[in-house]
């Protein structure tokens, strides 16, 4: 393909430029997203040491729920029952206080009845070390509030998308010659710029998805709120109000599960919002009828009326007591085979009754959130009323868009494809870092054509700050996972993102201190050391014993690969720099 020099040359200045500006914040979301792939499996690793929550059987949920809501009226309003795999026909009940402004997250409380009948209440101190990688991807590594850093988030996405597109009008005149033409030798610019190439056209599908998908993640408030201006009617958000505010990619359980676009739907820790694509409406009846599905009558509670008979004898029976959670369970399955429900979130809205969102997966189909759909469901009769993030009970739009949704979060394929987007995002990472150091190499070369010994200061600042950030915000992660097993409950989340910015400024402080000459080698072998101590310590510490299990090994194994990969790269630096001295 022949394109003019001067226009390639154009596209590679914006591509380069672009990139420089939004390529260390993309490292930090792309390595800590590779991470969050499997948030869930971390979270039980880094809490292994606080008590698990105790299971009650399905029968004996109406009683525990009663005698909580007599101690604590204030618990009805925002409750959730989890429904672990482990233990079928069993639920655990957890309540938490919703903070005003709060981001997807408050203090939940896990109940249980002892022996007794007793009311047992233990406050869940889960580690926050996975919630906070999970927050760190969001927010690019910006510790600026939620708001502010996802808007900065998606003016970096609209970046990374400029420079996705420059960068392959810029490569494709040289396509044919250059794709295969990796050179790994003693000219290692030209190693460095083949490899980015290489990987740049290669990923360049998954690239696009994650820059589109951002753009959403980041603006989708502002859309809504646009939307809503223009078109008047109720905002999109009230339509599943009070929906669970689950964790990023952990299976939904609690009230208050932290994490990334939650076990739910948004980037940002939220339920989705049921939003109708235009000229698509969706009501229930296109999938469930009121009281029958298939044949098979809904479980009614007594003395709730029939859906079908009217308002009147709805307010006549109020007010009403939602069904029990057995019976919510049984209806799902007749009106939804294969849809797995894994936790049931009620929240009690102010003149509107009591909303039931139910997250549950379907292995069968891709789902709207890392690991969950969703259906609103009326506690009082079981009915699937929205079926907008249901898996196999979209209508056509909704499920392009969950099609979309599931290529960011990898919520397809199973642990295979996990596993294939965390070498796709460590892959990411390191195409950023390649291409901010072929810039620096590119004016360092140009700066000596000019006769300058020393580097100018622009090119040695940015120098060290690639390395510091890069190289910090590795460093920093492992930090949390070395730190996990020796503190109280796995760390919470404040300390966690303490350790996390302190380690991150101290290797990007120290970047500018030793300079662009020296900080690589130093800072590769601080990051590589501490990550391969991550199995080391938690050898050490509390989760000592059980490293048979998957995720013990998981966690092991990926931590040594990565750590004696930068170890090399620190040695193999450590090398050319002592053959370049003694040829000097």
């Amino acid at each position: 393909m022949k394109i003019r020099g001067d226009i390639v040359r154009t596209y590679r200045d914006v591509h380069s430029w672009v990139g420089i500006i939004a390529g260390l914040f993309l490292f930090v979301a792309f390595y800590a997203g590779a991470i969050t792939m499997f948030e869930q499996p971390l979270q039980e690793w880094a809490s292994a040491a606080n008590p698990p929550p105790v299971s009650t059987p399905f029968e004996r949920l109406p009683a525990l729920m009663e005698k909580l809501f007599a101690a604590h009226p204030e618990a009805a309003r925002n409750y959730s029952i989890s429904l672990p795999a482990a233990a079928p026909g069993q639920g655990q009940l957890s309540w938490s206080i919703a903070k005003p402004g709060a981001h997807g997250h408050g203090p939940a409380t896990q109940v249980s009845l002892n022996d007794q009948g007793d009311l047992v209440m233990v406050q869940d101190q889960p580690s926050g070390a996975a919630r906070f990688v999970d927050v760190l991807h969001q927010q690019v590594g910006l510790p600026f509030p939620h708001t502010l850093s996802m808007l900065l988030m998606g003016t970096v996405a609209l970046l990374y998308a400029v420079a996705l597109v420059s960068g392959v009008i810029a490569f494709l005149p040289g396509l044919a010659k250059n794709l295969f033409a990796v050179s790994i030798g003693r000219n290692s610019k030209k190693m460095w710029l083949d490899m980015h190439n290489l990987l740049g056209v290669f990923s360049l599908p998954f690239h696009l998805i994650m820059a589109l998908t951002s753009v959403v993640f980041a603006f989708h408030e502002p859309i809504f709120a646009t939307q809503q201006w223009l078109l008047g009617g109720s905002s999109a958000h009230q339509h599943m109000q009070g929906g669970p505010r689950h964790g990023g990619h952990g299976r939904g359980g609690g009230v208050a599960h932290g994490g990334h676009g939650p076990a739910g739907m948004e980037h940002g820790g939220q339920a989705p919002v049921a939003m109708q694509p235009a000229g698509e409406h969706q009501g229930p009846s296109d999938h469930v009828s009121a009281t029958e599905h298939d044949g098979v009558a809904l479980p009614q509670r007594e003395g709730s009326p029939d859906p079908a008979q009217g308002n009147d004898q709805k307010n006549a029976a109020a007010p009403r007591t939602p069904l029990p959670p057995q019976q919510i369970v049984a209806a799902l399955a007749a009106q939804a085979p294969g849809f797995v429900p894994d936790s049931l979130t009620y929240t009690q809205r102010p003149g509107a009754g009591v909303a039931l969102n139910v997250a549950g997966h379907d292995p069968r189909y891709s789902m709207r959130g890392p690991v969950s759909g969703f259906a609103g469901v009326d506690p009082y009769t079981g009915k699937i009323i929205s079926a907008d993030y249901l898996p196999g009970h979209q209508g056509t739009g909704f499920s392009i868009i969950t099609t979309f949704f599931a290529l960011h979060f990898g919520s397809f394929g199973g642990v295979a494809v996990r596993w294939g987007y965390v070498v796709l995002g460590l892959g990411g990472a390191f195409l950023f870092y390649t291409g901010n150091r072929l810039w620096i190499a590119s004016r360092q070369k140009q700066e000596r054509k000019t006769g300058l010994v020393e580097e100018t200061r622009g090119t040695r600042f940015l120098a060290c700050l690639t390395s510091g950030c890069t190289l910090g915000c590795v460093a920093g992660i492992s930090a949390i996972f070395c730190a996990v097993p020796f503190l109280p409950h796995g760390g919470t989340y404040p300390v966690v993102m303490g350790l996390y910015y302190a380690v991150f400024c101290l290797f990007v402080a120290a970047a500018f201190l030793l300079g662009s000459q020296r900080c690589d080698r130093i800072l590769l072998v601080g990051a590589g050391g501490l990550t391969a101590l991550v199995p080391v310590a938690a050898s050490f510490g509390r989760q000592q014993g059980d490293w048979l299990s998957p995720v013990n090994q998981a966690v092991g194994l990926t931590s040594v690969l990565v750590g004696v990969f930068l170890l090399v790269c620190a040695f193999r630096k450590i090398r050319v720099s002592s053959q370049r001295r003694l040829s000097a």
